[in-house]
């Protein structure tokens, strides 16, 4: 199926079609059942009439250009520069999240659902054109989670592959093998969470995930061959743990090898652990001691940054070559099988799917 060339709903790529009318989509591991005018947990994906619609195609919420070591990715084509872009949704709810209105985006995605929304469209080959206009290497999706595009992820990572780029994947890695498999032949880096070793920290976060699922997926895209590079960010009383941190370490050795890079993230407090202080350094190097000792040659530490933001917060349309005016006209899918009744139904005021076993 080709690109749209305006903002419609696409057919979410990995669907299964169920009794009544009810979708399950195959992008994340909640697995989420959806019935008609329902959205899942990501919220970006909608069931019309029996068939499950990505809302969030070609919607961009930040555009950042920096260095790809910023990923941070410091093994692959070090010294280059990456187009960073991101949309809106996540599977998870991090209580620190520092992204919190793109990576979740419930305002965003409410407004694209009842066709209100004025935020940036941008076709895969015309990102791909700003990205080259720009000077860059590669382009990174990142900010919100990828899984959760996937669509126009893999639509824009094989027109950047045909035009010299390489494309960068910034992940919590709650994504199913067959969504893995179908995005590995277009992404070149995965930089990868990996958030605890615990699954009561995993389960505060995303009811269903469990750090087993996580490490498999990680695992996966290294034998898919994709570059694979893991980051832990650090949160007092959370994950602070230096024997967990060893225990990450030989993990990664285990099973990326003893020259796989491990990030080490300082945490700034935030959102729900607003209260929270931010990590203490001699926490940070105390890991970064932890992973030397279980054999990893590669270890950094970040004592400035926790996680990969937006920097400049420069207009989306700075990058773009076209007006303010002209991206943000209010978004209707230009399909219009939905009909009057818009896309957004009173099914899903009264509830969403959030349970991939309703």
């Amino acid at each position: 199926m080709s690109a749209p060339l305006s903002y419609q709903l696409v057919e979410t790529r990995l669907q299964e079609k169920l009794d009544n009318g009810t979708t399950r989509c195959h992008l994340c591991l909640w697995r989420c059942k959806i019935g008609h005018g329902q959205r899942g947990f990501c919220q970006a994906h909608v069931n019309r009439n029996g068939t499950l619609y990505n809302l969030s195609y070609g919607i961009l919420s930040s555009i950042d250009v920096d260095a790809i070591e910023d990923k941070p990715v410091r093994h692959y084509r070090p010294g280059t520069r990456v187009m960073s872009v991101g949309s809106y949704g996540c599977s998870f709810r991090c209580g620190g999240c520092h992204n919190l209105e793109i990576s979740w985006g419930v305002s965003a995605l409410d407004d694209l659902a009842r066709g209100e929304s004025r935020e940036a469209w941008v076709k895969p080959q015309s990102l791909v054109e700003s990205a080259l206009r720009a000077g860059v290497q590669g382009i990174a999706f990142t900010y919100s989670e990828p899984a959760v595009w996937l669509e126009y992820v893999i639509d824009t990572a094989e027109l950047a592959h045909r035009a010299g780029l390489y494309t960068v994947y910034v992940s919590n890695s709650f994504i199913t093998d067959e969504a893995l498999e179908l995005a590995a032949p277009h992404i070149d880096v995965l930089c990868s969470d990996i958030k605890s070793l615990s699954d009561d920290f995993y389960r505060e976060i995303c009811r269903p995930a469990r750090v087993e699922q996580v490490l498999h997926a990680i695992k996966k895209a290294h034998d898919l061959g994709i570059h694979v590079e893991t980051r832990t960010n650090i949160i007092p009383g959370k994950n602070d743990d230096p024997e967990e941190h060893y225990a990450i370490a030989a993990w990664v050795r285990d099973n990326l090898g003893v020259d796989s890079p491990w990030h080490i993230t300082r945490f700034f407090p935030a959102y729900q652990l607003s209260e929270v202080p931010p990590t203490p350094e001699p926490v940070l190097f105390a890991a970064r001691d932890a992973a030397q000792r279980a054999g990893l040659k590669n270890v950094y530490v970040y004592n400035d940054k926790g996680c990969d933001c937006a920097s400049e917060n420069r207009p989306v349309e700075s990058w773009l070559g076209t007006s303010a005016e002209a991206l943000h006209q209010v978004k209707k899918c230009a399909a219009g099988c939905c009909g009057d009744a818009g896309v957004l139904l009173k099914k899903y005021e009264q509830g969403r799917t959030e349970r991939s076993d309703r």
